[in-house]
């Protein structure tokens, strides 16, 4: 029967006269999920893992891809969800909450059957090393709640996520491509995300909304910061006119939330002839009004619409129906940024080094800037940074 109680109808946490098999709203987009960053500090690696729920449409999927030199390794699963809430887990892929906003293990099992890859991407050779790995990861900081995230098209509600964050460190073994990694808490930083709401699930017609108040432009800055002895979170979500609709910057300081750092102002340079940022300086004051300079220093890359399954993937995207047991395995060839021509209007998250007011912290700069763009001078979806360092205003089509 599909309205029998579940294990967790035993305990004390229902939100809703409803059981916890269900959520509180019919939209087939509602969804609960999480994503971990892991990166070691010279730029060599940046690991990026991912699980998520989709209880109208009965699917529960995960992903991991491992930026590794020019090569993206990436391992993605989807399964009918079951009744089990607390088995995060489908395919290789498995997340353990070893103890509750503190400490939580990942893994990816390796293939069991390796076989001869026919994709483009892997070039037709054998993927017997593909990725995989066992890993800690371990709260730094206290779990802060992001900005209320809403986002509207036309008169309708399309997104409405509720979010927290936390950096840490990470301790354990990544393997792919042949080789082992050593992953350990002096030299990796791990930080986190856990949102649930509503957001687009591809195969919606979008109808008059979509058709008459189209999206002219986006432009989008998340960026999770950890040092020794603080953490600083900064979110800037903005319109084509650079209306801002998202808005927060958070330092967490001696275990708690210690002050808002301000209206976060960010200059970026772009690769000439790109939106691909190289450096960035977030502007932002202290409490007595000091200006603050938090410098990100790009590391390395990973566009989260290839593996990963953000849009505008093309192969990939979370929440769709895949078939039961369903698991795919492959690497991109990232040498060529033509090759991947849908990655440049997706979100990329970038490992970098950070300083701030004389330290040096490791994070990420997460960014993604489509279609116009005013405070940058982007006119449209083929305007690109000009042939020099990029500055405010200026852009070229």
């Amino acid at each position: 029967m599909s309205d029998r109680p579940i294990p967790l109808d035993e305990y004390p946490i229902h939100q809703a006269p409803l059981s916890m098999r269900q959520v509180a709203t019919s939209d087939r987009n509602a969804y609960d999920r999480c994503i971990f960053h892991v990166l070691d500090h010279t730029g060599r690696a940046l690991l990026i893992v991912g699980l998520g729920v989709y209880p109208n449409t009965g699917v529960i999927d995960a992903y991991a891809t491992l930026r590794l030199g020019d090569r993206l390794h990436a391992v993605r699963a989807s399964d009918a969800l079951t009744d089990d809430r607390l088995a995060l887990s489908v395919g290789p892929l498995t997340l353990t909450v070893e103890e509750p906003l503190r400490r939580i293990r990942l893994t990816c099992e390796p293939d069991p059957a390796p076989r001869l890859s026919t994709s483009f991407e892997q070039g037709g050779t054998p993927i017997a090393d593909g990725l995989s790995f066992d890993l800690t990861w371990t709260a730094a900081f206290p779990a802060v709640w992001e900005p209320h995230h809403t986002q509207h098209r036309g008169g309708r509600l399309i997104l409405e996520g509720r979010r927290f964050v936390q950096a840490g460190t990470c301790t354990g073994t990544l393997r792919a491509a042949g080789e082992e990694l050593t992953v350990t808490a002096g030299e990796w930083t791990g930080t986190r995300d856990r949102s649930w709401g509503v957001r687009p699930i591809p195969g919606e017609d979008g109808g008059r909304a979509a058709a008459e108040s189209p999206t002219e432009g986006f432009h989008w800055i998340w960026c999770p910061v950890r040092f020794d002895n603080r953490f600083v979170m900064v979110i800037v979500q903005e319109d084509a006119d650079g209306h801002r609709t998202l808005n927060d910057a958070l330092l967490v300081r001696d275990g708690v939330p210690d002050r808002q750092l301000g209206w976060p102002q960010a200059d970026i340079s772009y690769r000439p002839g790109t939106r691909h940022p190289e450096r960035a300086v977030l502007h932002l004051t202290d409490a007595g009004r000091k200006p603050l300079e938090l410098t990100a220093e790009i590391l390395t890359s990973s566009p989260l619409a290839l593996g990963a399954g953000y849009p505008p993937a093309d192969d990939w995207q979370h929440g769709t129906w895949q078939g039961r047991g369903w698991t795919d395995r492959r690497v991109y060839d990232l040498s060529d940024p033509t090759a991947h021509p849908r990655a440049a209007y997706g979100v990329t998250d970038h490992a970098a080094r950070f300083t701030l007011d004389g330290r040096t912290g490791y994070g990420i700069f997460e960014h993604g800037s489509f279609g116009r763009h005013d405070p940058s001078g982007f006119t449209g979806y083929d305007s690109v940074a000009p042939d020099r360092a990029h500055r405010p205003g200026e852009a070229t089509r």
